[in-house]
């Protein structure tokens, strides 16, 4: 392992001995720390800070921006009294600005072609990891982090539910799956064990070296899985990872809203389901898709004519 890398998991152990959850900054730095290590420097520095946040964003500000600039900060400040050099990104190098940007929603061709892209990419492990990972995403509505840092146990394999532990809130959830989502995971297990008998990280989602896999490659590979597979091509807004999520919840709502009769009611569930901090976050996907908002418009005319019929 490299420095930062070590004095990272030194860092994240040291703030959670103290009481200090560190999901959002155990989601972040790793990402942080694999920049670095491409640019060849050791040091943090303000300017490689800004950076990184501007890379990540592809120079567009948004609210994720100040989290990644606040979680370099305290890690610099750790780092700091191990390395003189080390400069503390100042708060506010970034500006906290609200910025909608629409989803890609994936069809599910889409789905379909990014899972036979991946099929594709090389050794038969690698494509295995990559076809799972981008599939449970698609069908789950996971956050990247919160799949990349499963471990093995955290599967009930008898009762088809994932454990995610401290996600992006640092709140824990179960996640229950379909019978045929996990049979895939099940073959998935099984190909884990039979070329890493014995890795170096207690993953579920492991790389070639043993270890577990990390964002930043999984970024640079879905970027050239969707290439591969021509998808969103002239899209004004170009398909990205975490869209995924989005297509998930948009797909869910959509069904509710074509079958159910209270949809209302069930938006918390999906709330839970999904860990948003609470429900409103949820409903900010009726916005979405023309599709789901229309539905959604027309629910509420039909429920105001019966109320005044």
């Amino acid at each position: 392992m490299t420095g930062l890398r070590e004095r990272l998991e030194d860092y994240l152990r040291l703030r959670r001995s103290l009481g200090h959850q560190m999901a959002e900054a155990a989601w972040l730095l790793p990402d942080f720390v694999a920049f670095m290590d491409e640019r060849g420097q050791s040091t943090v520095t303000i300017q490689a800070a800004l950076a990184w946040v501007r890379r990540r964003e592809d120079e567009v500000v948004t609210t994720v921006s100040p989290r990644r600039v606040t979680a370099v900060r305290g890690f610099a400040r750790y780092l700091s009294g191990i390395d003189a050099d080390t400069e503390i990104p100042p708060m506010g190098l970034v500006p906290y600005r609200l910025r909608w940007r629409p989803p890609f929603l994936y069809s599910d061709a889409d789905i379909a072609a990014l899972l036979a892209a991946a099929e594709a990419i090389g050794p038969p492990f690698r494509a295995a990891t990559y076809r799972t990972l981008l599939g449970l995403l698609a069908a789950s509505g996971l956050r990247i982090g919160e799949a990349l840092s499963l471990d093995g146990d955290d599967i009930d394999w008898a009762q088809g539910v994932l454990l995610v532990r401290e996600s992006k809130f640092g709140k824990s959830r179960l996640v229950p799956l379909h019978d045929s989502v996990m049979r895939v995971l099940r073959e998935y297990d099984v190909l884990r064990r039979e070329t890493t008998p014995r890795p170096i990280d207690p993953a579920f989602f492991i790389s070639r070296t043993s270890r577990r896999v990390i964002y930043a490659v999984v970024s640079s590979t879905f970027r050239q899985l969707v290439a591969a597979a021509g998808i969103g091509a002239g899209a004004s807004h170009p398909p990205r990872l975490h869209d995924l999520r989005h297509s998930f919840a948009v797909r869910t709502l959509l069904h509710w809203y074509r079958t159910e009769d209270n949809v209302q009611a069930k938006i918390p569930s999906l709330s839970t389901y999904l860990g948003h901090r609470e429900p409103a976050h949820t409903y900010w996907y009726l916005s979405a898709a023309p599709e789901l908002l229309a539905l959604a418009a027309a629910r509420r005319e039909g429920i105001g004519k019966a109320a005044h019929s």
